[in-house]
């Protein structure tokens, strides 16, 4: 490896081309990174500065032919794209006009172009190829097609804006753009191992996301026909596949929940890359089969994300989903599709298991029941399922879940839909278009439609209102304002306001006019109270359950997915041989600070330990004579642990889970000893 010091006139202006090689990441700079190098070099050139270092750019220099170099970018190349950007706005700038003291066939000939080159070797940077044609266009100065879209062309019109304000003059622009100094690291390819060093990048504070790291390690090491022939058929549709704007955000989200799907577990944020690295080595996938796997499911991943679809019934489906925003289940549901490319299931069978998941979600959400959960209970789900008796086996998996996994049933379900404020729910129109739109042929817009109280909002009701609601008028307005009775959609929400019931009925564009059928109880009333509330209320809940079902099966059919445990000894707090008047009253202290710790927290005596689970166990407790031994499920090495109360038992044979144990012998320490617990039970509810 050699440095050398440089600038940016001197590395742009030799023979050398600068090639981005593919597998590195698009070209990702924003107009913030952009604005920031402007301020930076305005403020060079008002200081009177002699030069300013904006980092370095490392390469490795290829064999050279006809006495010009190739230089690969391994790092720099969004600084080098964007001076680049830059000096072709100045170019143009200077072009359109021609006495600003810039000259720009001299920007153009020494700094853009090898001008003794021909083809794409002329060019002094060539972009990776999603980008290459913006750049070579702005170079050339050739038409933009509206089609195209490029951060190239974001940023130049940028650059193009701040020159033209004039802010600070083109000659002193050019100058100040030449005292930019870089630091050229020029890699040995004998000595030096690229990927290792595009890999260190990123833990020094480069902004590398998984998904460049992912690319990275999955091209570099390919040869360059295959490289070129898997990044142009496989791996750049697969990145097209995403919205330009957030490509890189949905692309590591989407590796995420690949790698939950193949795993059956959800990696750490910061261990994607890491985990995906393993998954590739131990799968023994070829390279190309690996790629062909992950557009594949990455083509799934963005349909059911865009809403997109052939099949009607399934792009309805997926507009719930995101209408809810349950992208907790795209690792079961990307197993799902899958699973009906492979003919595992029909498209009938893959619409109902969609349809159970917004079910599920809704209905939790409907009846307030905590979310932590749920990305953990879909990414398991896979693992419960029987591809011989597939979809009764997920009909069985969400109707034997319990606790803080549970799927409410009608019963629940129902009981909460017509009691709890809907309209304050994140989902409260949504839930109203579905209603409306249920298993109706002439689908309604609901676009140009808000949420309507029928009984008005307003504490200070109208005298029509008060009489129409009796004597408890504001104790009925109270309980019934936000709940699904009193609740509808209209266009004319303005104009209804606090207007009397009548009034709501006949007013142009009043109830009566209304095509809606979520208004067809409504407008055969005279009169709006309790009682018609409740009666709507209870019509819509018969609705609700077919719009957002609960799945059924036989007794028949659900006993064969029925764990076989009844023979099981069932044990108490009074089991255990050590239980005294003191270490039970420590427990009960103890317990039920754990238990607070969340409503989804579940407790279970075993045969040597009680144990205390979220997800799975986040500490267990061992009754000793004297105190409670507590085995708390995280690594030693991440505990926080300021009182030293922790003790490392890390490969130590010990009842419970993980690897701290801590003790309580007294009240005294419950609080130290709590704060100990919180850090495991926070674990499990991180994503």
């Amino acid at each position: 490896m050699n440095a050398f010091k440089s600038n940016i006139y001197k590395y742009l202006g030799g023979t050398c081309q600068y090639l981005i090689p593919l597998y590195q990441r698009t070209y990702s700079w924003e107009k913030e990174q952009c604005a920031r190098l402007w301020s930076d070099i305005v403020n060079l050139h008002t200081t009177r500065r002699e030069g300013h270092f904006v980092g370095s750019i490392v390469r490795i220099d290829e064999d050279s032919a006809a006495g010009s170099t190739l230089a690969m970018i391994i790092d720099g190349q969004q600084r080098l794209t964007t001076l680049t950007l830059l000096l072709v706005a100045l170019r143009d700038y200077a072009a359109a006009n021609e006495d600003c003291g810039v000259n720009p066939n001299k920007i153009t000939d020494t700094l853009l172009l090898n001008q003794y080159e021909t083809g794409s070797a002329k060019y002094k940077l060539l972009l990776t190829q999603s980008d290459r044609d913006a750049l070579i266009k702005k170079i050339e100065g050739a038409p933009i097609p509206g089609s195209l879209k490029s951060r190239v062309l974001d940023n130049y019109a940028f650059f193009s804006g701040q020159i033209g304000k004039g802010e600070i003059t083109p000659s002193d622009l050019y100058d100040a753009i030449g005292k930019l100094q870089i630091v050229d690291i020029v890699l040995d390819r004998q000595y030096d191992d690229p990927q290792a060093i595009f890999e260190s990048l990123n833990s020094t504070g480069m902004d590398l996301k998984d998904s460049d790291l992912i690319r990275n390690h999955l091209l570099m090491g390919l040869d360059s026909a295959t490289q070129t022939d898997v990044y142009n058929n496989i791996w750049r549709p697969t990145e097209l596949l995403f919205d330009y704007e957030h490509q890189s955000e949905l692309l590591d989200n989407f590796f995420r929940d690949y790698l939950t799907m193949k795993l059956g577990r959800i990696p750490r944020k910061n261990e994607v890359y890491n985990e995906f690295r393993t998954y590739h080595n131990n799968s023994g996938l070829p390279i190309r089969d690996l790629c062909q796997d992950i557009y594949s499911f990455a083509k799934h991943y963005s349909d059911v994300h865009f809403v997109r679809s052939d099949d009607a019934v399934l792009k309805s489906l997926y507009e719930d989903m995101k209408a809810i925003r349950m992208e907790v289940a795209y690792p079961f549901l990307l197993r799902v599709h899958d699973d009906c490319d492979k003919n595992l299931i029909t498209i009938e069978e893959l619409r109902e298991i969609v349809r159970l998941c917004v079910s599920y979600v809704l209905r939790r959400a409907v009846c307030d029941i905590p979310t932590n959960s749920l990305n953990k209970t879909f990414a398991t789900m896979k693992n419960d399922i029987r591809q011989d008796d597939y979809l009764r086996s997920v009909k069985a998996f969400f109707i034997l879940l319990d606790s803080y996994k549970e799927f409410p049933n009608d019963e629940r379900f129902i009981a909460t839909f017509l009691t709890r404020d809907i309209y304050n729910m994140n989902r409260c129109r949504y839930i109203l278009g579905r209603l409306e739109n249920w298993d109706n042929k002439s689908v309604v817009s609901l676009e140009n439609l808000t949420i309507e109280h029928i009984i008005p909002q307003n504490p200070h009701l109208s005298t029509d209102w008060m009489s129409a609601l009796g004597s408890g008028w504001s104790e009925i307005q109270k309980r019934y304002l936000h709940t699904i009775g009193n609740l509808t959609l209209t266009a004319y929400n303005s104009e209804m306001s606090d207007s009397s019931f009548t009034e709501k009925l006949d007013m142009p564009g009043g109830f009566r006019e209304s095509a809606l059928r979520l208004n067809k109880y409504i407008v055969s009333q005279t009169t709006w109270g309790e009682s018609q509330v409740n009666e709507r209320a209870a019509q819509l809940g018969e609705v609700a359950k077919r719009t957002w079902p609960y799945p059924t099966l036989s007794d028949s059919e659900l006993a064969t997915y029925r764990k076989q445990d009844d023979s099981a000894p069932q044990y108490t707090l009074d089991s255990y041989d050590q239980i005294n008047a003191f270490n039970k009253m420590l427990f009960e202290k103890l317990n039920l600070h754990i238990m607070n710790l969340g409503t989804f927290v579940r407790r279970e005596f075993k045969k040597l330990y009680i144990a205390y689970k979220a997800d799975t166990n986040f500490v267990d407790v061992v009754v000793q004579k004297a105190r409670l031994r507590l085995a708390v499920n995280m690594k030693f090495a991440d505990v926080i642990d300021p009182k030293g109360i922790c003790k490392d038992i890390t490969d130590v044979g010990r009842w419970g889970n993980g690897d701290v144990e801590v003790f309580l012998d007294s009240l005294d320490g419950l609080h130290d000893v709590m704060a100990i617990i919180e850090q495991a039970f926070r674990l499990q509810d991180a994503e």
